[in-house]
């Protein structure tokens, strides 16, 4: 974490608010520019990529103060955000007026990329924040089109779809900033505490702008105490455990819960998926949770660390490397710390930290369906006496996916 100074400090805070969810985001960065004197948001219009360029503007509460535009790199608008939003940071640190920077990221664009290329740029990224309507939270989540449909694709090579990018810049975030919206219910409250419960909630709304200014008022009182949502964006922000937080190797998975008609489950086993099976209910399993995510073991790569992640109806399988049981001794040093102490918590005497770690958040879910479903796919008792020679010899249906 960052430790901050007063207010009034020259250092270059960067806060990155993010979402698809366009009007939550926006009144979000007002509330920000309102209770952060002397704080300004960078904004990279990507809608324009289309005509060659990408208009930067940079605001504060009065309105425009610059607008420029940064060339297309390699046909790719989230390129030239990379190329061009460092420079200007750096230009805002320089001059030193700047307290907060708030960088507004356009509708898909994903907030670990953007806090990976600060950092590395040598900036101080302070608060990585995902706008949200709670209404809006399932419709988004359930929806399967492409960006591309909906022009918001910040590529033309872009194939994501608005659900797999929503529920990645909503379990990136540290920070959710919930507007208030007459249309949510418990059940769309409790759905977002069930997707990323580790996430600090906080209200867009309340308080009062020019109360929260920080600094000692014209009596020379103490500082007025920061809005949580100021705070919040200032409080300090991890690059490295985000990331950690994301790998499927030792991802911070919801838990166990069931509220208001939304449940989790957490389903953990020590035995491999045989692939057939496991490829025929593929489609059943990915459509049975609004949202499902986690590693898996199949009998014919046993070596393999598979990634699941699923959402809107379409599922995303990758290999995420070998597992640690896979690797010699020697190579247990080049691991992560974070990776070899997730594996500890897992280890088996025989099998490591080889097992199935799935996790299915949805309302209305079919919780001893969906376990009846998994179990069926698990190799039997004679398969698993086989052995992983015998394992190995399995129809690959997982090779297309998996593109081996």
């Amino acid at each position: 974490m960052h430790e901050h100074g007063p207010l009034g400090a020259h250092e270059l805070s960067v806060a990155i608010v993010g979402g698809l969810h366009a009007d939550a985001r926006r009144a979000t960065v007002a509330r920000l520019l309102a209770d952060v004197p002397g704080s300004v948001v960078l904004h990279h219009d990507l809608a324009t990529a289309v005509a060659g360029t990408v208009v930067r503007t940079i605001s504060d509460t009065t309105g425009i103060l610059s607008a420029g535009e940064a060339p297309l790199v390699n046909d790719c608008a989230c390129c030239a955000l990379r190329e061009d939003l460092v420079p200007e940071l750096r230009r805002l640190a320089d001059a030193g007026q700047t307290r907060l920077a708030i960088v507004e990221l356009w509708d898909s664009v994903e907030p670990k990329a953007m806090a990976e290329v600060v950092t590395a740029g040598g900036l101080t990224v302070t608060g990585v924040i995902t706008a949200v309507d709670p209404a809006l939270l399932l419709p988004y989540l359930g929806n399967g089109d492409d960006l591309a449909e909906g022009g918001l694709a910040a590529a033309a090579t872009d194939q994501r779809t608005v659900a797999d990018t929503f529920a990645r810049q909503l379990e990136y975030a540290t920070v959710l900033a919930l507007v208030d919206s007459p249309d949510a219910d418990d059940e769309d409250r409790e759905l977002l505490a069930q997707l990323h419960p580790t996430a600090r909630q906080v209200p867009v709304l309340g308080g009062h702008p020019g109360d929260l200014a920080g600094a000692a008022d014209a009596s020379g009182k103490e500082p007025a105490p920061l809005s949580a949502l100021a705070s919040a964006a200032l409080a300090g922000f991890d690059v490295e455990a985000a990331d950690a937080a994301q790998h499927p190797a030792c991802a911070l998975l919801p838990a166990e819960a069931d509220a208001h008609g939304v449940s989790t489950l957490v389903w953990h086993r020590r035995r491999p998926f045989h692939p057939e099976r496991l490829y025929e209910a593929l489609e059943d399993l990915t459509c049975a949770a609004a949202r499902s995510r986690g590693r898996f073991w199949l009998a014919d790569h046993p070596d393999t660390l598979l990634h699941w992640d699923a959402a809107g109806g379409a599922l995303c399988v990758e290999s995420a490397g070998p597992w640690l049981a896979s690797l010699p001794d020697a190579a247990w040093d080049m691991v992560p710390p974070v990776r070899r102490a997730a594996a500890a918590l897992d280890w088996h005497p025989e099998h490591g930290d080889c097992c199935q770690h799935l996790v299915f958040t949805s309302p209305g879910l079919d919780r001893d369906g969906l376990e009846q479903l998994l179990e069926s796919c698990l190799l039997t008792d004679a398969e698993y006496a086989g052995g992983r020679t015998a394992w190995k010899r399995l129809p690959p249906a997982f090779d297309t996916l998996l593109e081996v």
